[in-house]
């Protein structure tokens, strides 16, 4: 990731897919999770040739959660991608923000079992976004196809 220093454009993206994969293959799940944040932080108009090649990793996200050995430290991915959405800083961080709802959602979907952090929702008044809400906001500020990619993942 040093190699492309602050630029967060192709190479950043296509970097932190590479990072996600290598940490996949040694049995670290959580850290690959960890580099697809990076790889969705990525400043990218849309119409570029990595998103062609590498879809936005919704479909990656999804695979990580339901391929992983139970003896593989995961977290809670559900409040992960809650506090990821709800803490959110940098830049672009209402479209990110968006883009981690959408990785909460695959959470849900997959693990529905997983506690929210009800702590937080509670005294912050935090409110879940609907799938209606999430697909409104990605069409509006995400990267073009992006919405396609995501429900394809979500329905898996």
């Amino acid at each position: 990731m040093r190699a492309v220093g602050h630029d967060r454009g192709e190479a950043f993206y296509r970097i932190a897919l590479a990072c996600g994969q290598a940490l996949w293959q040694k049995g670290l799940p959580a850290q690959a999770i960890l580099m697809l944040n990076r790889a969705f932080s990525g400043d990218l108009r849309g119409e570029e040739p990595c998103l062609v090649e590498f879809p936005p990793p919704y479909a990656a996200l999804r695979w990580i959660l339901e391929h992983r050995r139970e003896e593989d430290f995961i977290g809670n991915p559900r409040r992960h991608f809650q506090h990821l959405a709800t803490r959110m800083s940098g830049p672009r961080p209402e479209v990110r923000s968006w883009r981690a709802w959408a990785c909460w959602a695959i959470a849900c979907a997959v693990n529905p079992e997983d506690p929210a952090d009800d702590k937080q929702i509670a005294e912050d008044g935090i409110v879940e976004p609907n799938l209606d809400s999430i697909t409104e906001a990605l069409r509006r500020l995400g990267w073009s196809g992006e919405v396609g990619v995501w429900k394809e993942a979500l329905r898996s």
